[in-house]
């Protein structure tokens, strides 16, 4: 069977439904044919100024990258665009996450090294005050902002004007993409997929000896999916992706103005979407008030799939209520992974473990093995197969999370799971956010569970803080719509689900949890939050 890149297996789709409407976002709808001419002229643009790879694949090691870079510091509208066309140029697409301050974005920048930036206008004096030196092209997409055109920046659309609407640049599988992670605990780390594996194992995609599978699917199908996440992150990314791959048509959330869960629903009644993708509880708590407040037309909608981060149970039990006929899908994956398991719910039947899927696995804690059913060591999540190169640039950090195993590639990314009787993995927690209290392990999603069920909850982090007497104790940042007066049944609430020692021994009340462009949560700042409260009553 033969590899795929992802241009290749656009252009067949293309080919298949020319027609079709391939994206909305607010005004802009664009067929499947429109946009394979958009991506080709605009690859072409890139070529004629030697953009392209420069060192083959082969000759290089796992953390290297022979193309050049082009950072994508967008929006929603014509993202999709903008990857496949840097694919089509054997150019290597990289998310950059608007939401990040400016000294993060110059940091990330100067760590990818890219030659070219492109951007939303509005990110333009972002883009002046980070654009590291060796970036030679700057290509700035229309979206409405009232700001200054930058010395030298071409618009996208003169840029692809002047692209030959032709010439077909030869890919291959070996081409890369590059995924920044999301910088949830430390810096963002730039993931290096080849092409043919990405769209293997996080696009739903497969090995074929020609286009006609592609193109019968493409055909067959034409539903409309709704990425309601951002594309700058990998979650985004791969909903979308592998709605496009099969000739679906996909809803972007036009997302100039921040999530809004009311446009969000009229954006699915009136699109009559079928699968809406959210990304944990930042999306899937508005979405539930909102259907609340008022009934709408969703009888299309039959599948939510929800990923990224954690989904409070509440909050699926009462999507499911409002959503009777739909069933909910709990992906579990990473940037380093792509998708490793699922859990599939329905109304009056949520489950809380992932079945795995192809490649999905647990190794022992040593690394040395795999853990089978019912085995009731905590382990590390892992993959098989179609995994990632390694971290671009990193050395130490490639050979530490894609370790080569019995000559096979693996990738562990950090999580910590158990593995039950029946083979489904149950997920614990990222390592690097437990807490070590008292001699104790504490995985903090466990408690952010616990918390987030209970009657008045908005939102919860949960960090550790510097103890005296514990070593570090376990606090939880709240976002209560009862305010510190629910204290007592909170406290109560944990130590009834958890051992003692799992339970907060402080709680510290905020107007409103902060949370990543992703929806992730921000420990970072959760763990700032609770380390100036400390101060402030030393201080006192």
């Amino acid at each position: 069977m033969t590899e795929w890149s992802l241009g290749a297996v656009f252009d067949a789709v293309a080919d298949a439904v020319p027609d079709r409407t391939m994206t909305v976002c607010g005004e802009r709808r664009s067929t499947f044919g429109e946009s394979a001419s958009r991506t080709r002229r605009f690859a072409n643009f890139l070529a004629d100024r030697g953009f392209g790879e420069h060192t083959p694949r082969h000759r290089l090691d796992r953390w290297e990258c022979g193309q050049d870079r082009i950072a994508l510091i967008m929006r929603n509208d014509l993202y999709p665009d903008l990857m496949i066309a840097c694919a089509k140029a054997r150019v290597v697409p990289v998310n950059i996450n608007h939401h990040y301050t400016p000294r993060e974005i110059h940091d990330l920048l100067a760590y990818i090294a890219p030659r070219g930036i492109v951007y939303h206008r509005s990110f333009g004096p972002v883009v002046a005050q980070t654009a590291p030196p060796g970036v030679d092209l700057l290509v700035s997409v229309d979206d409405g902002a009232d700001v200054p055109e930058l010395a030298g920046a071409v618009p996208f659309e003169e840029a692809v004007e002047l692209g030959d609407p032709d010439t077909v640049i030869a890919t291959l599988p070996d081409d890369l993409i590059m995924l920044c992670t999301g910088g949830t605990t430390g810096r963002p780390k730039g993931v290096l997929w080849r092409q043919g594996d990405m769209y293997v194992s996080s696009m739903n995609g497969a090995d074929h000896d020609s286009a006609e599978p592609v193109q019968a699917l493409a055909r067959a199908t034409g539903q409309v999916w709704f990425a309601a996440s951002p594309l700058s992150h990998a979650a985004g990314t791969w909903t979308t992706f592998a709605g496009l791959l099969a000739g679906q048509t996909v809803v972007l959330y036009d997302d100039r103005e921040k999530f809004d869960a009311r446009t969000a629903l009229e954006t699915a009644e009136r699109e009559k979407v079928t699968l809406m993708t959210i990304v944990g509880d930042a999306y899937a708590g508005p979405l539930v008030r909102e259907m609340q407040r008022r009934p709408y037309e969703l009888s299309s909608l039959s599948v939510i799939g929800t990923g990224g981060a954690a989904t409070n149970p509440v909050h699926k039990r009462a999507l499911l209520e409002q959503l009777p006929h739909a069933f909910l899908v709990e992906g579990y994956g990473s940037s380093e992974t792509g998708g490793m398991g699922y859990g599939r719910s329905t109304r009056g039947a949520e489950v809380d473990t992932f079945d795995p899927m192809p490649g999905g696995t647990a190794v022992s804690h040593d690394r040395t093995r795999l853990l089978i059913p019912g085995d009731s060591e905590i382990g590390w999540a892992a993959r098989t197969g179609r995994v990632p190169l390694g971290y671009f640039d990193d050395r130490a950090a490639t050979e530490a999370t894609f370790p080569i195993i019995d000559g096979q590639r693996l990738a562990i990314p950090g999580d910590r799971v158990t593995v039950d009787a029946d083979g489904s993995l149950r997920l614990l927690g990222r390592d690097s956010l437990v807490v070590n209290t008292g001699g104790e392990k504490v995985f903090v999603e466990e408690v952010e569970e616990v918390l987030r069920a209970q009657p008045g909850v908005v939102d919860a982090l949960v960090v550790g803080r510097s103890s005296p007497r514990w070593g570090q104790e376990i606090v939880a940042l709240m976002q209560s719509a009862d305010g510190e007066s629910a204290e007592f049944a909170l406290r109560q609430a944990c130590r009834d689900a958890l051992a003692g020692f799992k339970a907060p021994k402080a709680f510290v009340f905020v107007p409103e949890i902060r949370r990543l462009g992703n929806g992730k949560p921000d420990y970072r700042w959760a763990a700032q939050q609770v380390a100036e409260t400390a101060l402030g009553k030393d201080g006192a």
